[in-house]
């Protein structure tokens, strides 16, 4: 997949991910209901304003995959300083992350629900970003799976270019080969710089996971990949 003169990702055929038909729970789609006007933003094939969005001029963060939204939330409680905006397809984990924003007061987040790599290709304007966090991404284990992966290069490069100068692209997963995968495709990218010789220790801002923990006691180790937009 190549990006196009304006730097954008044309249409994809194969996605990394599947739309499970999740069921809702009632808070789950009462947030929607209720919440979603205020917190979740359109897909629009425009570059989002910042400054409009959040009310403010400050660092912005995207999270592609927010799961439940536990994590989400946890780093922009932490970190109010900074804005962040989330990336999930899934309808049950936008309900609760919604609730999440709401019980914890967060005005420093939003949500988009659609196709990740569609919206960094519309709606990310380059440089504009502080930092990209993709927490356990799906691996993919069979190989006749693995042109699904989300880390591919084309879109690797599309995530550095919307960096601004320093900002970072930080990768968590317990899938070895994946993890071997995305260090191979983010050392290729010439936009790119490793911040350790391979993989990162786990940064202080990114919190310990259930998923994570589940994953450690069936003996997954967990790789930190951070590399930064030189």
């Amino acid at each position: 997949m190549v990006e196009d003169d304006r730097g954008e990702l044309p249409h994809r055929p194969v996605r990394s991910y599947v739309l499970r038909q999740g069921r809702l729970s009632p808070a789950q789609a009462r947030a929607l209901e209720r919440l979603g006007p205020r917190h979740v933003l359109p897909f629009a094939a425009a570059p989002l304003d910042f400054a409009r969005v959040y009310g403010r001029v400050a660092p912005v963060v995207l999270e592609i995959g927010c799961g439940m939204g536990e994590t989400t939330a946890a780093i922009a409680h932490a970190d109010p300083g900074t804005d962040f905006l989330g990336i999930e397809v899934h309808a049950p984990g936008v309900g609760a992350l919604l609730n999440r924003i709401d019980t914890q007061g967060l005005s420093n987040l939003r949500v988009i629900r659609h196709d990740a790599v569609e919206v960094v290709g519309a709606m990310i304007a380059p440089g504009s970003l502080a930092g990209v966090h993709v927490y356990f991404p799906d691996p993919w284990p069979k190989k006749r799976h693995h042109k699904r992966r989300l880390l591919k290069p084309a879109f690797v490069h599309a995530l550095a270019q919307r960096l601004a100068p320093g900002g970072y692209l930080h990768v968590a997963t317990d899938w070895a080969p994946y993890a071997e995968e995305i260090l191979a495709t983010c050392t290729a990218e010439p936009l790119l710089v490793n911040t350790a010789e391979r993989y990162s220790s786990r940064p202080s801002w990114r919190p310990r996971t259930k998923f994570e923990a589940r994953g450690m006691k069936l003996g997954h180790e967990v790789f930190d990949i951070l590399f930064r937009r030189a």
